[in-house]
């Protein structure tokens, strides 16, 4: 990490769920809120909750110097909604296999 940059990752004891017009796409009790300098907490959920049968890759990828590279997923109307980290750096490991949307309900 860079100096003064930090990342934190632990289980969210809260429900997770993403509804874009009107369909749910993800829903979780097990949900990783990942915090990091910066940046508003992030909900990653596992991919097994996510309905990845209505999400399309996206050929959008970015690098962070922290996490690695990351993938998208869109919708028709609603590009890149959705990142992972498929092969993140050691000290984020725990993201693997998890999405992360730019709109989730917390409660």
């Amino acid at each position: 990490m860079a100096q003064g940059h930090t990342i934190t990752i632990e289980k969210s004891e809260r429900h997770v769920r993403v509804v874009r017009d009107g369909q749910v796409l993800a829903e979780t009790d097990r949900a990783l809120v990942l915090r990091e300098t910066g940046c508003p907490p992030r909900y990653y959920l596992p991919a097994e909750d996510v309905r990845l049968d209505l999400l399309t890759p996206s050929d959008t990828h970015t690098v962070c110097p922290f996490k690695g590279t990351a993938s998208y997923w869109s919708l028709p109307g609603a590009p890149d909604l959705a990142w992972a980290y498929p092969d993140p750096k050691p000290e984020v490991a725990e993201i693997r296999d998890h999405l992360c949307f730019y709109e989730a309900d917390v409660s």
